[in-house]
C-alpha cells in the first residue's frame, strides 16, 4: 500500500476478548486497519493491513511447523519493520516461543552486546535465531559457542513450507520477554496467552478506553514490554492502527514522534520521561504541529519525573497539547505491561512530600509552607489498579499500609506472569505462593491512586535517612545541563554510617577548568538539595550502563567502579590515558 491504514475498522470494536492472540489477528485481518512503517523524516516506507499481517504470518507459520517442534523457544531480533511482526505472529500459529531480542545499538560495544546475547540464549535454550542480514555476522558471533544456528528472515521465508498450523490454545505460552536487567542479569520473563489477553483487555477497555477514532503511534523499542505489549499487541487486539518509526530515528530526529502524531490524528503514544524531555531540548520552530487529536499521552517505563512533561505541556500547549492528555500509568513486563492507570483527563496528579520526614519514619507526610525547599520532593500518582487486579503496599512484615505510608508494592491477578523460564530460584524468590508479585518497587497511595517512589535495592540508607539515588542524580544533573550527561549514585564500603556514597557523572569536556567548575557547581547543589556528604567523580561520556530498555543498570555501574573500570576525568595521569586514547 501507498498509503497508512485508516482509522475506521469497518468492523466493530473488540476489546481484546480473545483466548489467543491468533484469535485476536484472525479477527482483526476481517477489517481495514494495521501497522505502518515511517522513516525518521516521517515518510512511510511500508504499510502493512491486518489482513496481509496474517496471511502471511501464516505462510511462514507453514514452514515454522517441521522446522521445529511445539514450544521451542525462537530469539528473534526486535526491528521495528514488518518482518518482526510477522514472525513475532507466524510463531503465535505455528506454537513456537518467540523471545525479542535488543538490538545490538541499544547496548553500547559489540562485546557487551555479545555477552547479553549469549546470556540471554543460553537461558532461553534458543532453538534458532532469526534476525535481518545486516545483524546476522554479530549475532552469529556472539552465538560462536553454543548450538544456536542464525536465520535471517529471508532463509526463513525459504524453509520448505508445509500444509498444517499449530497455533496455540489458551491454555499455552504466547512469548519470552527479557528483562531489562537493571538490577541484575536479564531473565526470561514467560507470558502466556491468558495473561496477554487479560492485561490487553484490561488496558484497551478500562484503562485507555479505546473507541472507534483512536489511533497509535510508536517510536518504542519492540523488545520492551511498553512497546511489544501497550504499542503492538494491545493495538492489534483491539483492531487499532498504529504508526510506527525506529527508536535510533527517534534519538535523531524526535520530533518526527510529534509529526507523525500531528499528520495522521494520532490519539494514544506512550514514552518514557526522557522521550518528551529530548523533544523540548531538540525543537527548532521550523515546523506547524497540531497535536489536538493526542488524548493518551501515556507516561511508563521508569520513574514519572513532573518537572520535564510540564515543560513539554508548556512548550507544545499552543500546538493543541492538553496537559490533561498526560496519562502516568505503573507496571512491569511481569504484570505483562500495565497494573494501575490514572484516569484519563485527569493530567499530571502531583504529591509534594516532606522528605526528611519520610527519610526518618516512612511517612509520605505532605510538604507545607514551613517546609524548607530542599526538603520537598514532588511525586506523581499513577492511578488506580485495574479491575480484577489487586495492588497492597506492604512493610516489612508484609503487613498491609494505609494512606500515605511508604513500602513496598505487591501486584495480583489475572495479568500476572507465571515466573521466569527455568528459573525456579528467582521465581520463587519474586512470586508467593499465593499468587502474589513483590515488584522490588517503593510507593504508597495518597487519594486512592498509587505513587512509586523508586527500587527498593537502589535505596541508600545513611545516618537513619532513606536516601534515593535519583534525587543526588537529578540534583547534579540540573546544576550542569549543558556539559553533563548520565549520572549515577551508588553506596561503597562499609556497613551503616560508615559507607561512602557516590556519584558518578558523565562529562561532555576534558578542560581541567571547566571540570573544576562543573564539580564546584554540582559539590554546592547536591549539599543544598540533598544535605549529605558525596563523593563526586567526573567521568567520560559513554561510561554509564544501560539496559535494553534504556534504563540505568546503577548495580552494573557500581560493580564497574569496584572492579578499576571507571575513569576520573581530574586525574591527571587517567585524563592523559583517555585524551591519548581519543
Amino acid at each position: 500500500m501507498t498509503e497508512p491504514t485508516p482509522i475506521a475498522r469497518n468492523i466493530p470494536l473488540r476489546h481484546g476478548d480473545f483466548a489467543t492472540l491468533s484469535e485476536a489477528l484472525d479477527y482483526a485481518a476481517t477489517g481495514d486497519t494495521g501497522f505502518n512503517y515511517f522513516d525518521g523524516k516521517g515518510r512511510l516506507r511500508t504499510s502493512l493491513p491486518y489482513s496481509e499481517l496474517r496471511e502471511q504470518a501464516m505462510d511462514v507459520a507453514k514452514r515454522l511447523v517441521g522446522f521445529a517442534p511445539k514450544n521451542s523457544r525462537i530469539g528473534l531480533a526486535a526491528v521495528s519493520t514488518p518482518e518482526f511482526a510477522i514472525l513475532f505472529c507466524a510463531c503465535q500459529y505455528a506454537g513456537l516461543v518467540p523471545a525479542p531480542l535488543p538490538l545490538p545499538v541499544t547496548l553500547g560495544g559489540r562485546s557487551s552486546y555479545e555477552r547479553q546475547l549469549e546470556r540471554m540464549a543460553d537461558t532461553g535454550d534458543f532453538f534458532a535465531l532469526f534476525a535481518p542480514a545486516s545483524m546476522e555476522p554479530i549475532m552469529s558471533s556472539a552465538l560462536n559457542d553454543t548450538a544456536t544456528p542464525v536465520y535471517t528472515f529471508e532463509a526463513v521465508r525459504a524453509l520448505p513450507k508445509g500444509d498444517r498450523l499449530r497455533p496455540f490454545d489458551a491454555d499455552d505460552l504466547c512469548y519470552i520477554q527479557y528483562s531489562s536487567g537493571s538490577t541484575s542479569s536479564p531473565k526470561g520473563i514467560l507470558g502466556t496467552q491468558a495473561s496477554v489477553s487479560a492485561n490487553c483487555h484490561a488496558i484497551t477497555k478500562y484503562g485507555l478506553q479505546v473507541n472507534e477514532t483512536d489511533r497509535a503511534t510508536s517510536w518504542l523499542p519492540l523488545y520492551h514490554d511498553m512497546g511489544l505489549i501497550g504499542c503492538m499487541l494491545a493495538p492489534l487486539v483491539s483492531q487499532m492502527s498504529v504508526d510506527f518509526m525506529d527508536p535510533t530515528d527517534f534519538t535523531r530526529r524526535p520530533v518526527t514522534w510529534l509529526q507523525l502524531i500531528s499528520d495522521h490524528k494520532g490519539t494514544l503514544s506512550y514514552s518514557p520521561t526522557f522521550g518528551y524531555e529530548l523533544c523540548v531540548r531538540r525543537w527548532r520552530e521550523d515546523r506547524e504541529l497540531d497535536l489536538s487529536s493526542w488524548r493518551g499521552a501515556g507516561i511508563g517505563g521508569d520513574m514519572v519525573r513532573p518537572e520535564p512533561l510540564t515543560d513539554f505541556a508548556e512548550l507544545f500547549a499552543p500546538m493543541g497539547f492538553k496537559e490533561s492528555a498526560f496519562t502516568p500509568s505503573y507496571g512491569m513486563a511481569e504484570t505483562t505491561l500495565a497494573a494501575t492507570f490514572a484516569p484519563l483527563g485527569q493530567g499530571l496528579l502531583k504529591h509534594t512530600i516532606d522528605m526528611r520526614r519520610y527519610e526518618t519514619s516512612s511517612d509520605a507526610v505532605t510538604a507545607t509552607d514551613l517546609t524548607p525547599k530542599a526538603d520537598r520532593r514532588t511525586f506523581v500518582a499513577c492511578g488506580v489498579k485495574l479491575p480484577d487486579h489487586d495492588v497492597e503496599v506492604r512493610d516489612e512484615d508484609n503487613a498491609v499500609l494505609g494512606e500515605d505510608h511508604i513500602g513496598r508494592i505487591c501486584l495480583k491477578g489475572p495479568s500476572l506472569s507465571p515466573g521466569y523460564f527455568r528459573n525456579s530460584q528467582a521465581t520463587e524468590a519474586a512470586f508467593s505462593r499465593d499468587g502474589w508479585l513483590d515488584t522490588g518497587d517503593l510507593g504508597y497511595w495518597h487519594g486512592g491512586q498509587l505513587i512509586v517512589t523508586g527500587r527498593y535495592k537502589d535505596l541508600i540508607l545513611y545516618h537513619g535517612r532513606n536516601i534515593w539515588p535519583q534525587d543526588i542524580e537529578w540534583a547534579a544533573q540540573a546544576a550542569a545541563p549543558h556539559r553533563c550527561g548520565r549520572a549515577c549514585a551508588f553506596s561503597v564500603g562499609g556497613a551503616g554510617d560508615q559507607k561512602t556514597i557516590m556519584l558518578l557523572l558523565e562529562c561532555r569536556t576534558r578542560d581541567r577548568k571547566l571540570l573544576a567548575e562543573i564539580e564546584a557547581a554540582v559539590s554546592a547543589a547536591i549539599r543544598l538539595e540533598v544535605g549529605v556528604p558525596v563523593q563526586l567523580m567526573l567521568v567520560p561520556k559513554s561510561t554509564m550502563i544501560i539496559t535494553s530498555s534504556g534504563k540505568l543498570s546503577r548495580a552494573r555501574v557500581k560493580q564497574k567502579y569496584l572492579d578499576g573500570g571507571i575513569i576520573d576525568l581530574q586525574t591527571p595521569t587517567q585524563l592523559r590515558a583517555v585524551e591519548t586514547a581519543g
